[in-house]
């Protein structure tokens, strides 16, 4: 894939990232949820930055950090930390295109997140399913350290076995 550029979401970019979000649904299974309305899922009012990857005018990524909402991985962190609430935020809506994950697109869209996170004096933290062994080692290779095992509930009644981390101190 040609070069990728990593720049802050604007919202002319929903479009492109929805079909981005549903390209990825179809060939990875993420996300579990969301695919139903993707725009809607992507702009949440939870949205505190959000971050696309770009290739050629085509979004091929997309990272947001969103506020926390009862996370299983934010209740962890804050009892292993003892951090105040509103210093932690959530790590989400990470995907990445097939064609695009040979250029490091994750890596730079997560490192984004990070930045930005670090700049704002918040700690991230995220839970993945289980399956998404790729996503884990990817946060495992930033630094990210796994806090412990959830269940994330979805859907009407649905669930699937997931793991939480927490990044690497600024």
């Amino acid at each position: 894939m040609e070069s990728v550029v990593v720049r802050l979401f604007e919202d002319t970019d929903l479009s492109g990232a929805a079909k981005a979000l549903v390209e990825v649904h179809e060939t990875d299974g993420y996300p579990v949820e969301g695919v139903e309305d993707p725009q809607a899922w992507l702009r949440s009012d939870d949205v505190l930055a959000a971050w696309v990857a770009e290739a050629r005018e085509v979004i091929v990524g997309h990272v947001a950090i969103m506020s926390p909402r009862g996370e299983d991985a934010v209740s962890m962190w804050l009892a292993e930390s003892g951090e105040n609430e509103s210093r932690v935020a959530v790590l989400a809506r990470l995907f990445v295109v097939k064609a695009a994950r040979e250029n490091a697109t994750g890596k730079r869209l997560m490192e984004a997140a990070m930045s930005h996170a670090r700049a704002n004096g918040l700690r991230l933290v995220l839970d993945v399913v289980e399956k998404d062994t790729s996503a884990m080692r990817l946060y495992e290779r930033l630094g990210w350290r796994k806090i412990g095992e959830a269940t994330h509930h979805f859907g009407d009644g649905q669930s699937i076995p997931a793991v939480c981390y927490v990044a690497p101190e600024a």
